[in-house]
């Protein structure tokens, strides 16, 4: 595997001519490369932060093979590799001088680039996140559910969706991947988060979902606050989410989940969710630029 099969662009549109189709022949796989993109697409190369977004694509004789993308100061983003796909990538961003504060894939293709990268800048790798994705088979609506009902958030919600955004991000541990504010207003123009509110009116918990891109669309944050947990809320609205985005005709409804905590995990097969791959966060410690 050569250095140079690999090549880098800013032009996302560039980048999605190029990788689009290889992209969509796995919308599962490669569910978050595609609701990045079209965010990015919708909202401006900016939708996450300052800095410009990079895009990477492999090919090998006339064919994408496999693609990057980061969205900085966040971690790369790959779709699967061999080890020798992963040593050529992490000597291409070494050669081009790029900084990668860590990687997120399915599971031996993070390994793979983690051990890659450690050969290449001598930079050593530690695990944040292991994850399992999952797909929806046959949906099964919690009974009974909790006193209450869904409804979908408006522009009245606004304040609470950033509030509960920022302590969902706090919860997990994790750096969110855009600000709040432009979150919840990006969510709100086309009803991308539903809540369990009580017979008062009261919102108890959220889920949300990503755009539809290529048939699928993830459900994406379930979010529910701390002293409120343990009375079927979550299960509540992720099962109504999960039921619209089914009625509305997508093939693939998705979601992640965080390996540590058994309970969200054990909600969603319970649901009807179904494992497809196992996949892996790490940081790089010490990382530094080239």
């Amino acid at each position: 595997m050569r250095t140079d099969d690999w090549y880098g662009t800013q032009d996302l549109t560039g980048f999605l001519a190029h990788a689009g189709g290889f992209l969509r022949s796995r919308p599962d796989l490669h569910t978050v490369a595609l609701t990045v993109t079209e965010t990015l697409r919708t909202n401006g190369p900016r939708a996450y932060g300052d800095e410009a977004p990079v895009f990477g694509v492999l090919e090998v004789d006339g064919q994408v093979r496999a693609a990057y993308f980061r969205t900085p100061p966040y971690r790369l983003n790959v779709t699967p590799l061999t080890p020798d796909e992963a040593d050529a990538l992490a000597a291409h961003l070494v050669a081009l001088g790029h900084e990668v504060p860590g990687v997120v894939a399915a599971r031996e293709t993070a390994e793979a680039f983690v051990a890659a990268w450690r050969r290449r800048s001598g930079v050593r790798a530690a695990v944040s996140q292991r994850q399992r994705l999952y797909r929806l088979g046959n949906l099964t609506v919690p009974h009974p559910l909790p006193a209450g009902r869904a409804r979908v958030a408006g522009k009245e919600d606004r304040a609470q969706l950033i509030r509960w955004h920022r302590e969902f991000v706090e919860a997990v541990g994790g750096v969110a991947g855009r600000d709040a504010d432009a979150w919840a207003d990006s969510r709100i123009a086309y009803g991308g988060i539903t809540l369990w509110e009580s017979e008062d009116g009261t919102p108890l918990s959220m889920a949300g979902v990503t755009p539809v891109v290529a048939g699928q669309a993830r459900v994406s944050p379930v979010y529910t606050p701390a002293h409120l947990r343990g009375r079927g809320y979550a299960g509540a609205v992720t099962a109504q989410v999960s039921r619209s985005v089914l009625a509305s005709g997508v093939r693939e409804v998705l979601l992640f989940t965080d390996l540590a905590n058994q309970t969200s995990n054990g909600l969603y097969q319970r649901i009807g969710y179904r494992a497809v791959a196992e996949f892996a966060a790490y940081d790089f410690r010490g990382n530094r630029a080239y």
